[in-house]
């Protein structure tokens, strides 16, 4: 079974900065993708940025050229660098894995952009 967890959520002021880690129960090679989501109060979960299972990375159009995915495999962790905060970055930020076709889940990280 695929654990996830993530951290670094909280209440930033417009134009600021977090990241977001996620914790993975298992070695990164053995998973084929990778990455954020986010679903915003009342709305659907949609991909932020994610690694491919060719290696590349997918950006959301409005998450270009301020977040940046990235990895550390020694220590399992994916994670999401946020800059330039905007209000409508708030939501609850997920981190996806797929192992062997399964898709895994974290609990959710909370992030709200608000002055």
């Amino acid at each position: 079974q695929v654990q996830l967890v993530e951290s670094g959520g909280g209440l930033v002021q417009p134009g600021g900065s977090l990241t977001l880690s996620c914790v993975a129960s298992g070695s990164l090679f053995s998973y084929s993708s990778m990455g954020w989501y986010r679903q915003p109060p009342g709305k659907e979960r949609d991909m932020v940025a994610i690694f491919t299972s060719f290696g590349n990375t997918n950006y959301a159009d409005s998450a270009k050229g301020r977040f940046t995915i990235s990895r550390d495999y020694p220590k399992n962790t994916v994670y999401l660098q946020m800059n330039s905060l905007k209000p409508e970055d708030t939501g609850v930020y997920y981190c996806r894995v797929v192992s062997r076709g399964n898709a895994y889940w974290g609990q959710g990280t909370q992030v709200t952009v608000s002055s």
